[in-house]
Parts: C-alpha cells; sequence; structure tokens
C-alpha cells in the first residue's frame, strides 16, 4: 500500500511546533517534507531543552519524523534562487514568518507564485496576515491567554493557568494540516492553487465550545478545575492512591455509577434527580462521592466501575504510563524508528487505514543532512552543487 500523500512535496519553511507538526502530519500520510533550515543552526526547536540526547532535542524528534532536511541561506541571491527551484516542483509550501518577513526574504505568495502557479502556500502566524495585532509576535502562552483558554483553566480560587502543553500551537497545526489537505483536494478538482491564510487565535477559538456556548447564553465561563459546566459527576475524584476520572453523561449511567460504589442514596436524592439537579449542586455531590471513593484504591475502583458495572472511568496515568500501557502497546501507538545506530522513540499518528498505508519510517534529519540529495534529486550536478555552496547557497547567515 501507498500513502495517501506519497506523490506530495512539502517545502517548509517553518520553525517551532506550529508549522512542524502540521507538516509531520502530511509526512505521517506518505508527503515528502523538505525542511529547509537557517545554515549552521536549524530550527530553533533543535536547540530546546534541556533534556538532550547525545546533543539532539528529544522534542525536536517529536515533530520532526520522516522529513528531510536542506539547509538554505535566504539571505543570499543562490540560496533564494535554490529555493525558487524547489517550490517550482512542490505541491505545498508553508512558512510561519511574521506577516511582512517572507514579502522581505522574497518568500510570499506573490513571490512564490510565478515560479508554481499550482502551488498551495500557506502562511501561519500568530493572529493572521491582516487586522490590528496582525504584526505582533505571538507564541503558544499568549495565545492560550488570549483565547479565552487560561481564563477556564484551573481552580476556581487559584489563578489562571495555562494547558500543561503547548495546546495552540498544536491546534494550529492541526488545522494547518486540514487546510492543506482541503486546498489539495480543491486543486485535484479545478487545477487551480490556493493560499490558505492561518492566525493563531482564530484556530484556538473554535476550540471554546461548551465555554463559547455559555457565552452565547448570556453567561460567564469559570474557571471549575477539572469539572464541566454542564455535565456532573464529569470530573476528577481522588482514591485511596491516587485520582479517578468519573464520566457519567446521562442518569442512567449516574445511577449505575451510584449502585456500583454502593451509594444508591445518591440517585434517588432530589437534589441529584437530574443532570440539571446534579449540575446546579456539583459541590455537594463531589463531596459525597469523594467519601467514597477513598476508601479504595484507583485499580480496585476501576475493577468495580468499568470491568463490573461498565461506568465510563479512567486513571489519571502519569505521561510515563500514559506512553507504556497495554492499550498503546496493543495499538503500536509508542515505536521506534531508524537503524544501526540511531534508533529514536516515536508516538505514532492515530489514523489507520485499511486500504493506505501510513506512519514513521525515519527518524527526524540532521541539520543539513538531504540538502545535496534534494538538489540533485531536481537535476543539479556536482559541478552546479559546489557553485552553489560556494555562493554561499547552503553557508552561514
Amino acid at each position: 500500500m501507498s500513502g495517501i500523500f506519497e506523490d506530495v512535496t512539502v517545502v517548509d519553511l517553518t520553525a517551532f511546533v506550529t508549522g512542524g507538526f502540521c507538516s509531520l502530519m502530511l509526512a505521517n500520510q506518505g508527503a515528502d517534507v523538505i525542511k529547509v533550515e537557517r545554515p549552521g543552526y536549524g530550527d530553533d526547536i533543535r536547540h530546546t531543552g534541556p533534556p538532550f540526547v547525545d546533543g539532539e532535542s528529544p522534542y525536536f524528534w517529536t515533530v520532526n519524523y520522516d522529513k528531510r532536511s536542506v539547509e538554505l541561506n535566504l539571505k543570499s541571491d543562490a540560496g533564494t534562487e535554490a529555493l525558487y527551484d524547489l517550490a517550482a516542483e512542490a505541491d505545498v509550501f508553508l512558512q510561519n514568518y511574521r506577516p511582512g518577513t517572507a514579502e522581505r526574504l522574497g518568500v510570499d505568495e506573490a513571490t512564490v507564485r510565478e515560479h508554481n502557479d499550482e502551488i498551495v502556500y500557506c502562511a501561519i502566524s500568530a493572529f493572521g496576515q491582516t487586522g490590528p495585532w496582525s504584526q505582533r509576535p505571538g507564541y503558544d502562552l499568549l495565545v492560550q491567554g488570549m483565547s479565552g483558554i487560561m481564563s477556564v483553566t484551573g481552580e476556581p480560587d487559584r489563578p489562571p493557568v495555562k494547558v500543561g502543553l503547548p495546546a495552540t500551537d498544536l491546534i494550529t497545526a492541526m488545522w494547518a494540516a486540514f487546510g492543506v489537505s482541503a486546498a489539495l483536494y480543491r486543486r485535484e478538482r479545478t487545477g487551480e492553487g490556493e493560499y490558505v491564510d492561518l492566525g493563531m487565535l482564530e484556530a484556538a477559538l473554535p476550540w471554546l465550545t461548551k465555554q463559547a456556548g455559555k457565552v452565547f447564553a448570556g453567561e460567564e465561563p469559570e474557571r471549575m478545575g477539572t469539572r464541566d459546566p454542564v455535565l456532573a459527576p464529569y470530573q476528577t475524584f481522588e482514591t485511596a492512591d491516587g485520582y479517578l476520572n468519573v464520566a457519567c453523561l446521562n442518569d442512567r449511567l449516574f445511577e449505575r455509577f451510584c449502585a456500583a460504589v454502593d451509594r444508591t442514596d445518591l440517585a434517588v436524592d432530589e437534589r441529584f434527580e437530574t443532570n440539571a439537579d446534579r449540575v446546579e449542586h456539583m459541590d455537594a455531590l463531589a463531596s459525597e462521592i469523594e467519601s467514597t471513593l477513598t476508601e479504595r484504591t484507583t485499580d480496585e475502583w476501576m475493577d468495580v466501575l468499568v470491568e463490573e458495572a461498565g461506568v465510563p472511568a479512567g486513571p489519571v496515568f502519569d505521561v510515563e504510563d500514559a506512553l507504556y500501557n497495554e492499550q498503546t502497546e496493543a495499538r503500536g501507538a509508542v515505536t521506534e524508528v531508524g537503524e544501526g545506530d540511531r534508533v529514536v522513540p516515536a508516538v505514532e499518528h492515530p489514523l489507520h487505514f485499511d486500504d493506505a498505508d501510513s506512519g514513521f519510517e525515519s527518524p527526524p534529519p540532521k541539520l543539513g543532512e538531504h540538502t545535496r540529495e534534494v538538489f540533485s534529486e531536481l537535476g543539479y550536478d556536482d559541478e552546479e552543487l559546489d557553485d552553489l555552496e560556494s555562493r554561499d547557497a547552503f553557508g552561514d547567515e
């Protein structure tokens, strides 16, 4: 089987995560991702750490499997000309510069399209290419704050909390991959290229869902810890040795839960009769449930609730346990890529197709590892490659 994007070539000028995870998703489905990096230094995420393993950043690994790296000095004429040759044969062009930078470097959409009118060009930035904030710098922390995510994350009596992973970077990356995929589909039908303008702030807003719904209803969303604004019980509870998430989405599940934990009195309590009642009396309900769940360990409650009663519940794993358990092992969710003396772990992407191949095969590239290989495939001979090198196409910026 072949990958769905096996015949798609992506020229990726992005740094860090927003573009990197986008092109990673495309690479996972078979695209040839050519990662264009600054000579001698490369993508900043190569140096993000600690920790480092043999001088490499594992964080860099997680967003750069199955890519090829070329070093290009875009401040030299030779480097820019070489990039245009790459773009001329590519299907997708990604960049995440602040608006105006691509124009200064000569890699803006209009210029790139002069060399390839059918290309799908995706420009990722913090706030999009237009609007009063378009020139502002932006990173995940800032966008988590400005998107409202931090205002509803954390405990009600504590300050706002950032989600513990680069949520808006990854949200934006997934929108970018979706936008590129949609544009490629449209091009297949029409033969026309496309320009995709994507801002991180706008990318995060659709994910507010429940919280946006409360605003639309004239209410003010609040920080609720692990609780849910419209469901109860739907939160984390302490057990004798850890924490357990319980998710009762309807009255039937709540009744089943009460029976399983031997608290049928809660099911007939008028304060908890319906989900709306339970949401209204959430504090009292949580207190009653936690007083019971602290009597046994998490594993014991998993047997009682999940295995015996079929109630949706699950432990709160640490990251290592989340990565390595019997379920992820059975699904091949965490694997290794590479060969010889360079084998690195990889978290596989979750799409499983019956009739198409997907998955990572090669480790993240060393800086500039594929420079001569990529340009040789474009038709450059050794003399021409040496000439490019002498003209600082691959040299220091």
